[in-house]
């Protein structure tokens, strides 16, 4: 049986969810990573300065922990802010501080796929599908696990909200309306 460290009154379906956006953005960050190691994932120019790759990398990084953040939606860091963050050590966590933000990026996630996919459409310069059919299985195999991202965290925010905002009536617990 799985272990985590989710709150109690987090649905189980909720804390996989939440565990599954790290995993579903690793592909893609490793491939990127294998892209500036110099292996052979897709064609490249000769000429690829070092801030093109430090820009991959850095995207790979920032990807990564914005996925990592989903899990404060079933962990004590989402509901209390970690008491070594400076300032804000300690204080409690507006749902919507966090609900907002999660919803701004399924909303840009979101935007980012239709982009990807229908960009090479509208100018065919822009596929991405350019190297070898080794190379764009590859791709393929690495980045559609990407367009899980945005219906998980969608997923996982809605039942942050509904967690947050409950209410203790007086005979058990009501949700309040999303």
């Amino acid at each position: 049986m799985l272990k985590t460290n989710a709150l109690p009154g987090v649905p189980r379906w909720a804390v996989l969810a939440a565990h599954a956006v790290p995993l579903v953005t690793l592909p893609s960050g490793l491939w990127r990573i294998a892209l500036v190691a110099g292996l052979p994932v897709a064609p490249r120019d000769g000429d690829v300065s070092f801030g093109e790759d430090l820009y991959v990398l850095s995207l790979t990084v920032v990807s990564e922990a914005l996925a990592l953040l989903t899990l404060g939606l079933v962990r004590s860091w989402g509901d209390v802010v970690p008491r070594w963050i400076p300032l804000l050590g300690g204080r409690r966590v507006r749902p919507l501080a966090a609900v907002v933000p999660a919803l701004l990026g399924v909303t840009a996630l979101t935007g980012l796929a239709v982009w990807f996919f229908c960009a090479p459409y509208v100018n065919p310069d822009q596929a991405i599908w350019q190297g070898t059919p080794a190379q764009d299985a590859l791709l393929a195999a690495c980045y559609l696990p990407l367009l899980a991202w945005p219906p998980l965290l969608a997923a996982v925010t809605v039942a942050y909200y509904r967690r947050r905002t409950a209410r203790n009536g007086a005979k058990g617990r009501t949700l309040a309306r999303v």
